[in-house]
């Protein structure tokens, strides 16, 4: 058996081999650690977003529903309104035209014209609620506190007409207040509860 073998168990200890140094100048092998780019979290991991979207409470999309459909309430109303005072109007001028200038036409020329002021605020406050219930998407504490303002306003308006009803005893009456108190307050309410709070202050990417 010889000395110079170095599976020898017998012979001198072989010398031991330094380490292997590092290849100055190569890259170092292995998958790319992105250096320079931030590392993306992952989905829906970012500060106060959960994996998911948040989804509008439901008291809210019940409001934004009923900002639609007072919309096109307000609308129908602005256009007959329209229609009743360009009515109005051709009969005083056609009263003038029969009788000459009287107070009758006087009377029907004042009354067009405040029905036509009537048509057009029913028209604003259309666009109006139409307006708010889109921005119900991204809009803010201003759009909250508008609606709230909007919503008591609309409950006091239908209140008002529930106390003209009880004393004129119009059953139609009574059932338009009733519709106004509960839009305008399921309105309010929305605004006024903690989920539509958080809702208009929830953070926006």
């Amino acid at each position: 058996m010889s000395f110079g073998d170095p599976n020898n168990p017998y012979g001198p200890p072989q010398p031991q081999q330094p380490p292997a140094a590092p290849n100055y100048g190569y890259p170092p092998q292995g998958p790319p650690q992105g250096y320079g780019y931030p590392q993306q979290p992952p989905y829906g991991a970012y500060p106060g977003n959960n994996a998911m979207p948040q989804s509008m409470p439901g008291l809210m999309t019940t409001a934004r529903v009923l900002l639609y459909i007072v919309a096109g309430v307000q609308v129908l109303i602005g256009f007959f309104a329209i229609f009743g005072a360009a009515t109005l109007n051709d009969a005083s001028n056609a009263g003038e035209d029969t009788f000459g200038d009287n107070g009758f036409s006087d009377i029907g020329h004042a009354g067009a014209g405040i029905i036509l002021v009537v048509a057009l605020l029913f028209l604003g406050l259309a666009a109006l609620s139409i307006t708010l219930g889109v921005k119900f998407s991204r809009g803010g504490q201003g759009i909250r506190i508008t609606t709230m303002i909007y919503g008591i306003l609309g409950a006091v308006f239908g209140l008002l007409i529930l106390i003209g009803s009880a004393n004129a005893g119009s059953s139609a009456a009574l059932i338009w207040a009733l519709l106004w108190i509960g839009f305008g307050g399921v309105m309010a309410a929305a605004m006024i509860a903690p989920s539509g709070a958080a809702w208009f202050n929830r953070p926006r990417y």
